[in-house]
């Protein structure tokens, strides 16, 4: 029994563990039912909720828009955000921020930032020395980095999602765009922090517009693939994307489509802003002309001028699309002074001539990173604003070889309803349709090292090693393990960005240094001592690629192995734990898989992904640090046998994302022989007395960021509190400014109140000129001194005049009350009056209501009829000016009074059971009375002597129906709840319809 005992307890411990993780995923749930996606593009952005009872919905902002303008006003006491933002560029350009994104992850030597300064020369960019990058100096006081100035706008639009969905928001898709690189994504994540925000996951926009793609075109996806071109030119940036679509055969929810990125190509600097530049440029050479002999100053020196032809550029720019030429006009421009221009389409076409000249370059990009041809192109899809330009899709039709670009889908949402698709797959609260989603690496991602080798005896020299870890075009999410074998002593090695040589001069000085991390491990040589006898297995480093596509180093370990005597007896209580909740969640494997899973995690996890397509002469390298073959480059393995450790299924799954439980992964001998079964038990015991065991000693990392530190904790926790004491310095402008604007609306509205007739009415000469006294008194105070007051101060005065001038307002709505309450009120007691008349007139044999309730209805209507004479009577004898003793509140409540007991005596008579007639002596009936119906005529029985009407003759047994009374039940005498439930009880094929001249 004891033994029985402890074998059941750890599966109840993982009972129980497994209700914690429910319990912990419930709780979870309840504060996150709704979720959002930021489309957070260079000009303007879009947002999209989902919540219960709202699938995937735009937002519209404050002012009705579905898209919100990228703009952030910041000033001494105030900011703006959006079109409010966007409005005042024209007043204060200099404190106005746009296209900030592009300064994200740059440091100051960046050539983006030098391009910043000469599009936006109004903006000073102040030098930060610790990450060697900049940020915005609005005044000596105010100052913010591009991550603050994102943070604030991405809590904008959280506001904006959580007023559009009426409850909280705290779970966010953002998406990113593609080229970004590691740089860019952690200050992307660290600008949501600040506005604490939970980031699900940073999708590329091509990849979300590829996703809501395909989850509205689910139907036309097959095991056929398909090629779809997405090309999107918006207004910072263009991205070329080929992504394959396809029916796939997944583990958990059988067949589901499928996309995957197949190439990618960009160009970060062509978009509509540098068209909208180029055309500014133009108008500020016009306007220059026009007043060339006024020896005026240059219109490019003025930064409100210049921001007024920008606005109108872009206008221009939008109008060229579908039109021939456009005048463009500004009134006073500078100095008072008007401008007018025309401008054709040809002219705006040639001064963006070797723009056009760049549209094709992406399209290459992607067809090479693909490793495909034009002919293997389906469609090719137009995504963006500035691909509405007319020699933009001549230029693309031309490059591309098709007949005609596809334009079926929302240019401009598309990215958002992806984002928010898959927002909503992340979340907990929801359950979507399943779309698999297979991302790919822009950027290939390398570990170097360098290890001492000894080449002749007693010559040592250096050799440095390359391991691609994540190869270019290589999906994600996904896990990999190195293992260096030949150290057993602290070192160090190196993360970096692999051949980057598909990038231009240009781009590679954009994109910063190709230098990520460097690792330094300690406590290498103290784990070797710690285990002499043992034989080691390497130092293991653990990388993960997440859905946002930033790469982490989870942990190094040092791994030993030795052989021990297999003694099962003496296995611990938390062995039996894992092993049970192993079983429970489907990790059913024989007991030598189980000794060496995980070992076999390791083996099978290690090797460079994708090392063998990019770099062939590396892979034997690879073999001799990591002691296992690349992922891409194994064979598929045969079916697995019947009790092996996993099946083929999650073997798939731990390439593609690398997330399988280690328990789960098949051991080395098991892979080594697939096709054979498992020996029995008793053989199994034979041929193996000895057993492996495993150690494994966390080795300390320290990581010396190379391409852009992250802020220090303090300095994010600073720039957090910040941000939220001006969120809430926000919030009180706007409570005091609602306080100020009620309280100068409620003056307004009672002074003019005061010269109606209805409230002169009601009011005497001397009351209203107390009134209108105390108004303007209050009044002169908020012109002179309301400006200094505080929201306390100004609901305080609102509150005193509303107390003062109650009394007028209650005299006036009372009488606007007065007619149709008393109406109503009459119109039921003649209603309920006539239907007492009609419930008296009732023969006795067929009577269905009590003396009591009949008297009980009659009283109450007697004492309405009294209640409501008097009272008029007595209103009539006060003044208008007096508080009236007719009041409405005691209207309704007579009504309600009154008509609750009519109609329990309706439900009475709905319900009421016809009294069946007892047969005369002679076997006929009796006659009926003449005023009776047809179907009354076999009802109705004449009570035998001695019996009143109201009791039940005694008759045949019926046959009861569910709900119906047992013979001989007396009915409840009191109108009370209990007799309405009684009533209501009976079956309602039995009623009896009234006729209108027994009522």
């Amino acid at each position: 029994m004891a033994a029985m005992v402890r074998r059941q307890r750890p599966r109840r411990l993982a009972c129980w563990a497994l209700m914690a993780v429910l319990l912990a995923d419930l709780l979870a749930l309840s504060d996150t039912l709704a979720v959002m996606s930021v489309d957070l593009g260079s000009e303007s952005m879009k947002v999209a909720i989902v919540k219960p009872g709202v699938p995937m919905e735009i937002v519209l902002n404050k002012e009705s828009r579905r898209k919100t303008p990228v703009t952030v006003t910041l000033k001494e006491n105030e900011r703006f955000f959006g079109d409010s933002a966007a409005s005042m560029a024209i007043k204060n350009p200099k404190a106005t921020l746009r296209y900030f994104q592009h300064l994200l992850g740059k440091q100051e030597n960046n050539p983006h930032v030098a391009l910043y300064r000469a599009r936006f020369p109004e903006h000073e960019l102040g030098f930060d020395p610790q990450r060697q990058t900049v940020y915005f100096q609005i005044s000596p006081q105010l100052q913010f980095s591009p991550e603050e100035v994102l943070s604030m706008l991405l809590n904008y639009s959280r506001s904006l999602a959580e007023d559009f969905a009426e409850q909280p928001i705290k779970d966010a898709v953002i998406t990113v765009p593609a080229f970004f690189n590691q740089a860019e994504r952690r200050a992307v994540l660290q600008a949501a922090r600040m506005a604490g925000l939970k980031v699900l996951q940073l999708i590329n926009d091509n990849t979300a517009t590829a996703l809501s793609y395909g989850v509205f075109r689910r139907k036309d996806i097959n095991t056929t693939a398909q090629n779809i071109m997405f090309y999107d030119m918006g207004a910072g940036s263009t991205v070329c994307t080929i992504v394959t679509y396809q029916t796939v055969k997944t583990k958990d929810s059988g067949v589901q489509p499928q996309l995957q990125i197949r190439g990618v190509g960009f160009d970060r600097t062509l978009g509509g802003l540098e068209m909208e530049l180029r055309l500014r440029e133009h108008l500020a050479r016009l306007f220059n002309e026009q007043r060339k002999g006024q020896r005026a100053k240059d219109v490019r020196e003025n930064p409100r001028a210049m921001a007024k032809l920008l606005r109108e550029a872009n206008r221009l720019k939008t109008v060229l699309s579908a039109n021939a030429d456009h005048m463009a006009q500004i009134e006073g421009l500078m100095d008072d002074v008007d401008f007018k221009a025309k401008v054709t389409r040809a002219e705006f076409e040639d001064l963006c001539a070797d723009l056009f000249e760049r549209v094709p370059g992406p399209v290459q990009q992607a067809l090479q990173s693909a490793e495909m041809k034009l002919d293997e192109i389906e469609q090719v899809i137009l995504v963006g604003g500035a691909t509405r330009v007319p020699k933009v899709q001549e230029v693309l039709l031309k490059a591309v070889g098709k007949e005609e670009l596809g334009k079926n889908i929302n240019a401009d949402e598309a990215a958002a309803m992806g984002a928010v698709y898959q927002a909503a797959a992340l979340s907990k609260a929801f359950k979507v349709k399943p779309f698999v989603v297979r991302d790919a690496v822009i950027y290939p991602i390398l570990v170097e090292f360098t290890r001492e080798v000894e080449e002749e005896p007693g010559v040592h020299s250096l050799k440095h090693n390359k391991r691609i870890l994540f190869s270019r075009m290589g999906p994600y999410p996904q896990r990999k393990v190195i293992t260096f074998n030949r150290y057993s002593h602290d070192f160090n090695f190196h993360i970096n960005y692999g051949d980057l040589g598909f990038l231009g001069p240009e781009d590679l000085r954009v994109f910063g240094s190709q230098n990520l991390t460097t690792v330094k491990l300690k406590g290498v040589g103290e784990s070797f001592r710690k285990y002499p006898d043992y034989e080691s297995k390497g130092i293991k480093a653990h990388f993960n690629l997440d859905e946002s596509g930033v790469l982490s180093l989870d942990r190094v370990e040092s791994v030993f192995e030795t052989l021990v005597e297999d003694s099962p007896e003496e296995e611990s209580t938390l062995t039996k734990l894992g092993n049970t909740i192993s079983s429970l969640f489907g990790g059913g494997a024989t007991p030598d898989a189980k000794e060496n899973g995980t070992d076999s995690v390791q083996e099978e996890e290690e090797g460079p992904a994708e090392g063998s397509k990019d770099e062939p002469g590396e892979q034997a390298e690879l073999k001799e640090e990591a002691d296992s073959p690349t992922e891409d480059a194994s064979p598929p393995p045969p079916p697995e046998p019947k009790g092996s450790a996993a099946p083929e299924g999650e073997k798939t799954t731990e390439k593609d994302d690398g997330e399988k439980p280690e328990a789960q992964k098949p051991s080395d001998k098991g892979e080594a022989g697939f096709e054979s079964v498992p020996p029995a038990p008793e053989e199994e015991k034979k041929q193996k007395p000895a057993r492996k065991q495993r150690m494994v000693e966390e080795i300390g990392v320290e990581l010396v960021v190379l391409d852009l530190p992250d802020l220090p904790e303090d300095e994010l926790a600073r720039s957090a509190q910040k941000l939220q004491d001006l969120t809430l310095r926000d919030l009180e402008k706007q409570e005091r400014e609602k306080a100020a604007n009620s309280l100068e609306a409620f003056i307004f509205e009672t002074q003019d109140k005061l010269y109606q007739p209805e409230y002169q009415e009601v009011s005497t000469e001397e009351q209203r000129e107390d009134i209108s006294g105390k108004l303007s008194a209050t009044s002169s105070w908020l012109e002179d001194e309301g400006f200094g007051a505080t929201t306390a101060m100004l609901k305080e005065k609102l509150a005193e005049l509303r107390k003062l001038c109650q009394g007028l307002f209650f005299r006036v709505e009372e009488r606007k009350k007065w007619p149709e309450r008393l109406s109503a009120l009459d119109s039921l007691l003649n209603h309920s009056s006539m239907f007492l008349k009609g419930a008296r007139l009732i023969p006795e044999m067929d009577q269905i209501f009590t003396e009591v309730e009949m008297t009980t209805l009659e009283k109450v209507i007697n004492e309405t009829w009294a209640w409501k004479n008097a009272t008029m009577a007595e209103q009539a004898k006060l003044p208008a000016t007096e508080k009236p003793v007719l009041l409405s509140k005691d209207i309704e409540a007579k009504m309600m009074a009154l008509d609750r007991e009519v109609q329990y005596l309706l439900n009475k008579a709905k319900f009421a059971k016809p009294r069946p007639r007892p047969k005369d002596k002679n076997g006929t009936r009796a006659e009926p009375p003449l005023n009776a119906s047809a179907s009354d005529q076999g009802d109705k029985v004449i009570p035998p002597p001695g019996q009143t009407e109201d009791a039940k003759p005694i008759s045949e047994p019926e046959k009861e129906t569910p709900g119906s009374e047992p013979a001989g039940s007396e009915p409840l005498e009191l109108g009370g709840p209990g007799a309405e439930s009684e009533q209501k009880e009976q079956p309602t094929e039995q009623k009896r319809t009234l006729k209108n001249d027994e009522l």
